[in-house]
């Protein structure tokens, strides 16, 4: 089975992933992420890149999507900059598999 990926976020942050031949979907309000990435899911994507901006304020849609093995949801920093998100989910990740904190 092959899978799609897609791209959500802010147009400034996301433009270039076009180029790649991500299908991309500009989402500048964290209703129009929910409805991107929800949409993606059903269309078969296996990789959600979304911008940590949005994926802070829509940490249901996380968790929801975290106990699917499809699509994976992965943080990817804005034009202006991360935030820290995405390392501050990889340390809950690694803490969860190894039972203590290593990073």
């Amino acid at each position: 089975m092959s899978y799609k990926i897609g791209v959500v976020g802010h147009k400034e942050s996301v433009m270039a992933f076009k180029l790649v031949g991500f299908d991309v979907t500009y989402a500048e309000t964290t209703v129009e992420a929910r409805k991107a990435i929800d949409k993606m899911a059903q269309q078969n994507y296996g990789v959600i890149y979304v911008s940590d901006v949005l994926l802070l304020e829509i940490p249901e849609v996380v968790s929801h999507y975290e106990k699917k093995v499809t699509p994976a949801l992965i943080s990817i920093p804005t034009h202006l900059g991360s935030n820290g998100y995405g390392k501050s989910k990889i340390k809950e990740y690694v803490e969860k598999a190894v039972g203590q904190d290593i990073l």
